[in-house]
Formats: C-alpha cells, sequence, structure tokens
C-alpha cells in the first residue's frame, strides 16, 4: 500500500506517551519527518527523536502548551523551519483527570487545555494544509463519549466537544484537500491507563474475556489505525470516527 508519507512533515502532539510513540514511529517508517511535541516529558520526546534519527529518518522535539495558546505559532513556525510546514497533523495529547478531584469543577481546564489547545493548534496548521491543497488530521478521542463509564465527566465532555469540532472541520476543510478523521481507542494497554486506580490484573482480564477480539487494544493498534487515516492511501475516509475497542462497544 503507496501511503505517500515520504517527504511529509507530520506533528504529533504527546508524543512522548505510548499511542504517540508508536505514532511517530509508524509515520517515520514510512517516510515522514516528524515533529513530536511535549509540555513536561522533555527525555520522553527526546527518545522518540533519537530513535527515529538512528533509524535513518528526520525528527525534532518541540515544546507545546495546550494551556497557553500564545505558544501555538511558535511551535508551527519550529516545526517549519526545522522540517518544512506541516501536512499531518495527529492530536493526541491529553490532560488527564484526576479520578479523586471534583471532576465538575475542574470542567473549565479540561475544555482548555483538552478542546481549545488542540483547536487552537489545528485551526493554525490549516493555512500551509490549504496553501498544499493537501492535508491530514487525526483527532485521538475515547471511547468513553459514547459508551460512559462512572469517572470522568470532565476529561470525557471535553474529548466530545472536540469530536464535534472535528466533524465540522471535516466539512468545511475537504474541498482544499484536508481530511479530518477521529480515532477513538477503547482502554488500551499505556503504562497511565495501567496506573488508573481502578484498574489491575482481574480488571484487565475481565475486559479482555467481554472483548469480541479477546484482547484490549494496544498503542500499536491506534497507530495503525492512524497512519492510514493520516496518509495518501485515504483518499475519501472525512469526518469519520473509527472505534479501536475490538467491538467491545457491541456488547455492552
Amino acid at each position: 500500500m503507496e501511503t505517500g508519507l515520504s517527504h511529509k512533515v507530520a506533528l504529533i502532539t504527546g508524543a512522548s506517551g505510548a499511542i504517540g510513540k508508536a505514532t511517530a514511529f509508524r509515520l517515520a517508517d514510512e517516510g515522514a519527518s516528524v515533529a513530536v511535541s511535549w509540555h513536561t516529558n522533555f527525555e520522553g520526546a527526546m527518545d522518540v527523536v533519537d530513535a527515529v534519527t538512528q533509524a535513518g529518518g528526520q525528527a525534532c522535539a518541540v515544546q507545546l502548551d495546550h494551556g497557553d495558546l500564545s505558544t501555538v505559532p511558535a511551535v508551527l513556525e519550529e516545526v517549519n523551519e526545522r522540517l518544512g510546514p506541516v501536512s499531518v497533523l495527529v492530536a493526541n495529547a491529553v490532560k488527564w483527570p484526576s479520578f479523586d478531584s471534583d471532576e465538575v469543577g475542574g470542567l473549565a481546564t479540561s475544555l482548555a487545555v483538552n478542546t481549545v489547545g488542540p483547536a487552537a493548534l489545528i485551526d493554525a496548521a490549516l493555512p500551509a494544509m490549504r496553501s498544499a491543497g493537501w492535508g491530514r488530521i487525526v483527532v485521538v478521542s475515547t471511547d468513553v463519549v459514547e459508551q460512559p463509564m462512572a469517572g470522568p465527566i470532565a476529561y470525557a465532555t471535553a474529548k466530545g466537544a472536540l469530536e464535534t469540532a472535528a466533524r465540522v472541520l471535516a466539512v468545511r476543510e475537504a474541498r482544499h484537500g484536508i481530511l479530518t478523521n477521529i480515532v477513538r481507542p477503547g482502554f488500551t494497554l499505556t503504562d497511565k491507563a495501567l496506573n488508573a486506580p481502578f484498574l489491575g490484573p482481574e480488571a484487565i482480564a475481565e475486559e479482555s474475556g467481554k472483548t469480541p477480539t479477546g484482547r484490549i487494544c494496544t498503542p500499536d493498534d491506534v497507530a495503525t489505525a492512524i497512519t492510514y487515516l493520516a496518509s495518501a492511501a485515504n483518499g475519501h475516509i472525512n469526518g469519520q470516527t473509527l472505534s479501536l475497542a475490538g467491538g467491545r462497544e457491541l456488547v455492552r
């Protein structure tokens, strides 16, 4: 399958985490130059950059604070200077909820960081994509938007709002050759998810047993889906939401 990603520049936010890291590696394997953003985990981002460059690819790390919109133009300018204009944007960074806090009280913060920040970054990247007549945007969401669970109200609400923004972009920007889609991982085997207070070996085994595929989503599963949607191989999928829960949503 020809992905057409050679010589494209991809910006993956939150790439020091498991899903972002797997996505950066997969896009780099397809020939894209990758810019990985970090907020507090500089070492994690540089691990990704070092691995990509040692494999012969091009990569750079840029600091991005979704809670400070004034940083957005500088981030895109830095990527443009170091690698070229961004034509693939993977909005993956997220501020995880605190499960022992007042989730409703944290709604404003979650919306600012998990909705407004990514939307502002996407908006700032659009002019270069329009100029090129080609772009791909993939928003990483969560299946709790569709299948709520007892817990993170602010997180799920913010991700739902970001999904709505992505669908509006899909309608508005397709005429410019820009396709926007959403991936919605289910429970995924990442370190952060495994450290959540309500999870443990028994919960993981139970969830696996209830999933038609008999296993839980991995970061590589998500990265594979993102790479296809972000590539030239995807020529007509636009404004869609792809569930990566192994069919778990069908049997709840």
